[in-house]
């Protein structure tokens, strides 16, 4: 797969791993890494990168005696996931097309 489609794919996963409630870095990992797999060192910058751009809020909270940074998905956030839906249906006509071509 293309890496900058997968970057991008990464990031609606983040999100929609985050609709329903917060959640924490590790544990989205593992929320998401049944469907695609993806790697602390993926996941953080694209964390990181959802934030800068007002996707994504956080705060800390203690866990065990550390601090655990809890992220939450915010309006603009949602509207990624709406817009890129749209997109994801656009492209799957165009990939019907390909295939019914193709063939």
């Amino acid at each position: 797969m293309d890496a900058q489609l997968k970057k991008g794919m990464l990031e609606l996963c983040v999100l929609a791993s985050l609709k329903k409630e917060e959640s924490y870095g590790y544990k989205i990992m593992t929320d998401i890494s049944p469907y695609v797999e993806i790697s602390e060192s993926t996941l953080y910058p694209i964390l990181k990168r959802l934030e800068a751009t007002g996707c994504l809020t956080t705060r800390s909270k203690e866990y065990n005696g550390r601090l655990r940074k809890y992220y939450m998905i915010t309006e603009a956030g949602k509207r990624k996931i709406r817009e890129s839906v749209a997109d994801l249906e656009e492209l799957r006509r165009i990939y019907d097309f390909i295939r019914r071509e193709g063939n």
